[in-house]
């Protein structure tokens, strides 16, 4: 059965305790304990942080309608709250719970469907922020815990460990989100937006998706790609990125042609169509030309040409290097901003 990407918008007894630490030898025991604690000094640290985000629509009649759920976490003492773009995209209105009973409105600052991240803010005092770390210094098998709201069952933790870096995720608007996290701390429908957290209660990612039918397989946005774009959104309720004008596909490039002009990779992209009065059109790009690189660095795939497309190329002139027919050529195009095209 082909894995289906999924996102996750929407005690024992004493005696058995006994006979399961009798057969535990001291240090192992400790080892348990230790880890214990540190589950569950961070969850008592993070979970006054952690939001449950009602999603409603209007419906035909005018009236609000309950269109979903998912979690999100506070980051600022003044309110601002981290969560996905899934979970608030296009939403009519915000219901925003915390964990002391309060329920307020919430007001979308901005989201970035390309990396799943949005920013809410809300309006209440004696808020308790989380602290975000940074995810470039994980390790694969250190811990891992996860608190949301799966289901509506409002600040639920699991814990397990970082099972993979470095992963690459599409997101519902087709871009790929790099530098993923994997974990097998489990998620359910609801734990979307929620933190991600490390044993010293920093935040190291966003809660994403799932792949079902399998267990153990769950993904978050890292929070160094959610730091980057938080100040945008902060700033101006939305991202920038560069664009060209084309709509290509990859291909796979002869090895006569990768010999002979000395190309690192042995795929392009293939420029299937160049939009009017575009960058690429006033590059005098064709239909049939192979992207190999933009300022000699690699475009083997379309994702690739994206990242590189970062908002520092907006209004840069830029050097592609193309294949026209057996020719090796360089382009110079002045990307323009995604935001403002047409």
């Amino acid at each position: 059965m082909k894995p289906r990407f999924e996102f996750i918008f929407d005690q024992a007894q004493p005696d058995a305790e006994l006979r399961a630490s009798s057969r535990l030898g001291s240090s192992d025991a400790e080892l348990l304990d230790a880890y214990s604690h540190a589950v569950a000094t961070t969850a008592e640290t993070v979970s006054p942080a952690v939001v449950k985000i009602d999603v409603q629509q209007r419906g035909p009649n005018g009236r609000f309608a309950r269109a979903g759920s998912g979690s999100g976490f506070i980051f600022t003492p003044d309110g601002f709250i981290l969560t996905n773009s899934h979970v608030v995209h296009d939403a009519a209105r915000l219901e925003v719970a915390l964990t002391d009973g309060r329920t307020v409105d919430g007001t979308l600052i901005g989201d970035d469907p390309d990396t799943d991240i949005a920013v809410v803010r809300i309006d209440a005092p004696d808020l308790e922020p989380v602290t975000l770390g940074n995810s470039d210094s994980l390790r694969v098998g250190q811990v891992a815990i996860a608190i949301g709201n799966p289901y509506g069952f409002q600040c639920t933790v699991t814990a397990g460990i970082v099972s993979a870096l470095g992963r690459s995720f599409r997101s519902q608007s087709g871009r790929l989100i790099d530098n993923m996290i994997q974990t097998d701390a489990a998620l359910n429908p609801g734990n979307s937006g929620g933190p991600l957290v490390n044993s010293r209660g920093e935040v190291i990612g966003v809660n994403t998706a799932v792949i079902l039918p399998a267990q153990g397989l769950c993904f978050a946005v890292s929070v160094d790609t959610a730091k980057y774009v938080l100040g945008f959104l902060m700033r101006d309720g939305e991202i920038h990125r560069a664009y060209l004008g084309i709509a290509g596909q990859n291909i796979d490039l002869h090895r006569r042609l990768v010999r002979f002009h000395q190309l690192e990779k042995q795929t392009g992209v293939l420029v299937i169509s160049v939009e009017k009065d575009s960058p690429a059109a006033a590059a005098q790009l064709e239909e049939g030309d192979v992207i190999v690189a933009l300022e000699d660095k690699p475009t083997a795939t379309i994702d690739d040409l994206h990242r590189l497309l970062a908002m520092e190329k907006i209004g840069a002139k830029s050097r592609l290097t193309v294949l026209r027919r057996a020719q090796k050529l360089d382009v110079e195009i002045i990307p323009q901003d995604s935001k403002r095209r047409g």
